[in-house]
Order: structure tokens, then C-alpha cells, then sequence
């Protein structure tokens, strides 16, 4: 049944209630428009709240039972003090007022700290807690995880959030054709991920309306949910761990997997370019790990034989620095 289905049904049955609510003839008439005038009014009340998320819904109606708790206990207890019935009514009916709305606020102010509330339901064992994994815009983008996915290292639960998906259709929608690309890119990958690798994605609804930037969302995202971000973009890596947050970086695992040298090792290497420093040139290993190499601009274009002589590990990856071998 889809929306428009269910409002016209609803429509439908408040004009029935409508109509038999009044005698027959005219009056019926005019209980069955009262009747669709009230529906109308209440589907435009519903598409007004459309923005409302289900956390903040959730907080509110806790807030509201909350504050009816604590109303009906001040009242009884001022029931023991000798008012007559009009003043304790006027009081109950102002404390529960007071109350009620002092709830709602607490609620809706203190929604993250509800971890009973949906969707931050966590009815499970704590020895089977199941990992949560979130993958922002530049993972998906990126498309290493297709492959990382298909050898079964990253195991949980996967999630892809409503605004990630969002923000990966506005690229995809770019004037840039650049962007465009990427944008399209990463909605392909997601779609080869659920039908190749065998991992079931889960799409997360929750918006966080009252931040704007993706990474703000996904931060706060992955604290309601105890997850792990999956990404590739360094500044949110930084943003995020500083914040306590667990982060899983597919460049950091890349750097972890390549091949350690020392110095004194030999390898061959293809000059491509001239280096920053003076008679430098600049090769690649297959992995992409940058070759440097000491008085060696004369050579660019040949295949060379170099000799280590130190390794920088650095936040881009790891530059190796070399000279020609003696011969």
C-alpha cells in the first residue's frame, strides 16, 4: 500500500464517520464535507511533519510520558492537602501542562542520550554485539571496498546513510562531467557490492536535520550507533578519531600492505619524471609507492637498477628513497 493509496482510504472513511454522525438528508451532507475537510486538514498537518525524524518523535513521546508521571505523583501528593475540588482541579490541570511540556523539552534537547529510544534500540547480548560499519561519499567513490567486501575481512553489519546516498545523487547530477562520473561510479558500486560481494547494505533513514555537512552527520552518526567509519578521506579520519571514534582507512590498510624495504636492497625501477630536488627523478613500484632517485635525471625513460637508501613513512604513504647501483 503506498502513501497515496493510505490518505485516500483515510479521506474516504472520515467522510463515511462524517456522514452517519449526522441525520440523514442535508445534515449527513454537511458531516461527510466536515468529515473531509477535517481529513485534509490532518494530511497537511502530517506532510508539514514530514522533516520530523523518528529519534525526535520518539524523545518527544517519552518526554510527554515523563511529564504525566511526574504530574500524576505532585498531584496526589498535593491532594493531601486540604483544597477545595475547583482549586486542585485548576492545579492538576496546570501541573500536568507544566510538566508535560518541561518532558517534551528534556526529551527532544536530550534525544542522544536515550539509547532506549528507536532507532538506537540495542536489545541484544553483550557477547554477540554485532559490528556496525558506516561508508561515507568517498569510500563508496574510491571502489577498493568491492574487493575488500568479496574477501570477507570486513565483517558486521554495513550501512549506508540517507544522506551519503543523498549527497552521491547530487554528485552524480553535476553540471561537472567530472563529478558526474564519480558520482555515477559510486552508485554502481554500491549496486555491484549488494549483488557480487554478498554483503547485505543496510540503508540508515535517520537525516540529522540540524547539521548540514555530511561528515558532521556521519560523526555524530556513528556515536548514536557505536560504529565504525569506513572511509578514505583523510581530514575526516583526523576529525573523527580525535572524537573517539573508531575509523577504518582503506589508505592506511593499503600503506600496512605494501612491501617492506630496507636499506641496502636492490630493485629496478622505470624513471617517469624529474624529481623536486636538484638531478632527481621520480619512478613507481607497481604498488604505487614513490622511487626517488639521486643523480638520476639524465636517465628518465629507462628501466634502472637502484640500491635503498632510507624509507619515508609518511600521512600520503611512503616515499623510498635510492641511488644508481655501482657497477
Amino acid at each position: 500500500m503506498n502513501l497515496l493509496l493510505a490518505r485516500i482510504l483515510f479521506i474516504t472513511g472520515s467522510m463515511i464517520i462524517g456522514y452517519q454522525s449526522m441525520d440523514p438528508g442535508k445534515a449527513g451532507i454537511l458531516g461527510a464535507l466536515i468529515g473531509i475537510a477535517a481529513s485534509l486538514l490532518i494530511i497537511i498537518l502530517e506532510i508539514g511533519m514530514r522533516k520530523v525524524s523518528m529519534s525526535g518523535l520518539s524523545s518527544a513521546v517519552f518526554g510527554l510520558i515523563l511529564g504525566l508521571i511526574m504530574a500524576k505523583l505532585v498531584t496526589d501528593a498535593l491532594s493531601l492537602v486540604p483544597l477545595s475540588s475547583a482549586s486542585l482541579s485548576s492545579v492538576r490541570v496546570t501541573l500536568t501542562l507544566v510538566f508535560c511540556y518541561l518532558g517534551m523539552v528534556i526529551g527532544l534537547r536530550g534525544k542522544d542520550e536515550f539509547n532506549i529510544i528507536i532507532p538506537y534500540v540495542k536489545l541484544r547480548r553483550q557477547d554477540q554485539a554485532e559490528e556496525v560499519i558506516i561508508l561515507d561519499t568517498s569510500v563508496i567513490i574510491d571502489g577498493r571496498i568491492t574487493d575488500i567486501f568479496k574477501t570477507k575481512f570486513l565483517e558486521g553489519k554495513i550501512i549506508v546513510p540517507r544522506f551519503v546516498l543523498k549527497e552521491l545523487q547530487q554528485i552524480a547530477d553535476s553540471t561537472d562531467v567530472i563529478k558526474r562520473q564519480r558520482g555515477r561510479r559510486g552508485l554502481e558500486i554500491l549496486h555491484t557490492i549488494q549483488k557480487e560481494s554478498g554483503v547485505d547494505i543496510t540503508l540508515h533513514e535517520e537525516d540529522i536535520p540540524e547539521l548540514k555537512e555530511v561528515d558532521e552527520k556521519l560523526v555524530k552518526l556513528a556515536k548514536l550507533l557505536e560504529a565504525k567509519i569506513l572511509t578514505v578521506d583523510f581530514n575526516l579520519n583526523r576529525v573523527a578519531t580525535f572524537q573517539g571514534i573508531k575509523v577504518l582507512n582503506i589508505n592506511e590498510l593499503a600503506n600496512a600492505l605494501k612491501p617492506v624495504v630496507f636499506p641496502g636492497e636492490q630493485m629496478h625501477v622505470k624513471l617517469l619524471k624529474e624529481g623536486k630536488e636538484h638531478n632527481q627523478a621520480v619512478g613507481y613500484l607497481e604498488d604505487g609507492t614513490m622511487v626517488v632517485v639521486e643523480d638520476a635525471r639524465r636517465l628518465l625513460g629507462q628501466d634502472v637498477r637502484v640500491v635503498v637508501t632510507s624509507v619515508l613513512q609518511t600521512q600520503a604513504g611512503r616515499m623510498i628513497f635510492t641511488k644508481i647501483e655501482d657497477r
